[in-house]
């Protein structure tokens, strides 16, 4: 008799239990039980659900899910843990260890069965309460795909299975920067500088300062070099970083000056399609003057970095340029100055505000260059960084058409063309997120493949991560696009797009004061930005959800003096909250405005109603999407 065919499949497996159940069952069994009940009801099945996961067997105080991806297993994993984190009720409080493998399952009936499934359980009893053990093959599977950090482990023998298993531990973002800030920098041939803090050094300042900023656009995935239709060379990203200045007047403070300037030349060099000078090349112009449009000429490079740093009285001052080696126009400069006893606290800020806005001057100083030396001569690169200015630049919600252009002309030429592919991605999908799309599902589908073609060429690019989560916000999975806007934000923390995802995926979630406080850190990071509009509209709306309407109209104006067009969701929000707060003269005004303007695709209440409760459906988005269709109606909105 043939025996009976085995079912066989691939899965992520889960393994979850609740830390110290015992315990808490013996000291309020019937507390316990209810807060489990509690939670399972409003946190982990709505997760698991969301994720597609299958509920295989639950047991007293834990249980066994089976996904077909290990990228939504352990998002599911993130999202459950970080939930029940941030748990406020009364009762006890439960913690789950989590643990999760890819395995080949053996499938009898409902059930699974094998080593996949035996490696999840033993890797979620090596877990911490509230954390998570992944193995080798999860890790590997979802790297560069989520905002999510790893520590090794190392191989680890596990009960009843054979051979040992790589083990990782999930670890936090802020986990991870504390961790490598507690690892010393040491600068060959010199003490050790007295500046570095628990964050990075002045060297690792810069450096940071620099590669980001010179990452904006996808700028680090070019080539080196490309070959101009007539023969000549044309290197894109090509550079010298002259020596450092000491300006101290202390000889034994060169050492700094130095370090910076060999830290940063080492460092660049290492940059995906960059090409910099060598450091012994760079310091045959040491305390000597340059002129830098014949170091331009001499050694074949775009842009030149120089600075200098000085230490004296307590306190540190550096200062950073950018030249154009061809013209040798200034394009860019700036200093930061700190107490060294504050330094610990102010570096990050004040490095992400040179990053920040370093990267908008190399994006203008770039279509600048093209203007004047090949106007008739654009490549892909070129039309994506035309329209990457405009839409930094841009206040003009009615004109899309012509700021995305460039975009769609750099696609038509370059396909793969990850800038193009993301801003393309982001303003296809915006109209969607703030309820004026002529067709939503239309949108969805093609911003979808733009931004999911985008991470699949560069899954490093953080904008191409900040395009899937607005995807993710107009396909209702929220806390997902917090994970895609926390991973940008990890990979350029001077992305002050990926603040303003994660401000407004807050904001569906209806979790305001989680808003407030991801958007005030992008404030206090780039407090001059071009998105500071967009940054108060997102705050204007935190307020709303909170029901207080007089801080929300405050917020809602402060964008006008920025943007003299509005955005069409911020105006709406306006008239309603001005007419909720019995301002009905003001409120009819700014509904005139938004119904003239052309950007506006809902006219009406129920056009408006029928795609912003497609973006949510909890209560509470039900609740205060009645209270913003209660002001307008107030206001005069036509209700059909």
């Amino acid at each position: 008799m043939a025996e009976a065919r085995v079912e066989r499949r691939l899965s992520a497996i889960l393994a979850a239990d609740i830390a110290g159940y015992s315990r808490l069952m013996g000291a309020d069994e019937v507390g316990t039980l209810a807060a489990l009940k509690t939670h399972r009801r409003e946190i982990v099945d709505p997760a698991i659900a969301a994720h597609k996961g299958r509920i295989v067997k639950t047991t007293g105080d834990g249980m066994l899910v089976e996904f077909a991806s290990a990228v939504d297993a352990l998002t599911c994993a993130v999202v459950i843990q970080k939930k029940m984190a941030d748990q406020t009720a009364e009762g006890p409080r439960i913690q789950f260890r989590v643990g999760i493998n890819i395995g080949d399952i053996i499938v009898d009936g409902g059930d699974i069965y094998g080593d996949g499934v035996n490696i999840a359980a033993r890797l979620e009893a090596m877990s911490e309460p509230g954390g998570i053990c992944v193995s080798g093959l999860v890790r590997d599977s979802v790297l560069d795909k989520l905002a999510i950090f790893f520590e090794d482990m190392g191989e680890q023998p596990l009960k009843n299975i054979a051979r040992p298993v790589r083990v990782y531990r999930v670890k936090s973002a802020a986990e991870k920067k504390t961790a490598a800030a507690a690892q010393p920098a040491l600068i060959a041939g010199a003490p050790l500088i007295p500046l570095p803090s628990s964050r990075r050094s002045w060297r690792a300042a810069i450096i940071s300062m620099f590669v980001l900023a010179i990452g904006v656009g996808g700028w680090l995935s070019l080539k080196p070099k490309t070959v101009s239709t007539d023969g000549a060379t044309d290197r894109r990203f090509s550079m010298i970083v002259l020596p450092f200045v000491n300006l101290s007047g202390d000889p034994t403070q060169e050492y700094l000056a130095d370090a910076i300037t060999e830290g940063l030349t080492s460092d660049l060099s290492r940059i995906k399609g960059g090409f910099v000078i060598a450091r012994s090349t760079a310091f045959t112009y040491k305390s000597k003057p340059v002129d830098v449009k014949q170091v331009g000429v001499e050694l074949g490079v775009r842009y030149a970095l120089e600075g200098s740093a000085q230490i004296g009285s307590g306190k540190v001052r550096v200062n950073a340029q950018l030249i154009d080696a061809e013209s040798g126009a200034h394009l860019w400069a700036d200093q930061f100055d700190a107490d060294r006893s504050d330094l610990l606290d102010m570096q990050d800020q004040i490095v992400t505000r040179l990053t920040r806005a370093l990267s908008i001057e190399l994006v203008d100083a770039e279509v600048n260059r093209v203007k004047r030396t090949r106007p008739g001569n654009l490549d892909a690169e070129d039309f994506a960084m035309r329209c990457l200015s405009q839409l930094i630049r841009s206040t003009d919600f009615e004109d899309v058409a012509t700021i995305i252009s460039p975009c769609q002309r750099a696609l038509q030429i370059d396909d793969k063309n990850v800038l193009a592919l993301s801003w393309t991605a982001i303003m296809t999908i915006f109209p969607v997120t703030i309820s004026q799309s002529g067709d939503p599902a239309t949108a969805t589908k093609l911003a979808d493949e733009l931004a999911s073609k985008a991470l699949a060429i560069d899954p490093n690019y953080s904008v191409a991560h900040s395009a899937k989560a607005l995807v993710l916000m107009a396909e209702g999975r929220h806390e997902e696009a917090i994970v895609e806007a926390e991973r940008s934000v990890a990979l350029n923390p001077s992305d002050i797009y990926g603040y303003l995802m994660n401000g407004v995926a807050h904001n569906f979630l209806c979790e305001p004061d989680q808003s407030i406080d991801v958007v005030d850190k992008a404030i206090r990071l780039s407090p001059r930005d071009p998105l500071l509009w967009a940054l108060y509209e997102v705050k204007g709306e935190a307020f709303f959800i909170k029901q207080q309407d007089d801080k929300a109209i405050s917020w809602f104006r402060k964008e006008l003096t920025i943007s003299a067009r509005q955005g069409p969701y911020g105006r709406l929000l306006l008239v309603s909250a001005l007419a909720l707060d019995g301002r009905l003269p003001e409120a009819h005004d700014a509904l005139k405005i938004y119904l003239a303007s052309s950007f506006a695709k809902s006219k009406t209440i129920s056009e408006f109603r029928a795609q912003q409760l497609a973006l949510a459906s909890s209560p509470k988005w039900l609740a205060y999407n009645d209270r913003i269709f209660d002001g307008l109606r107030k206001a005069g909105m036509p209700e059909q």
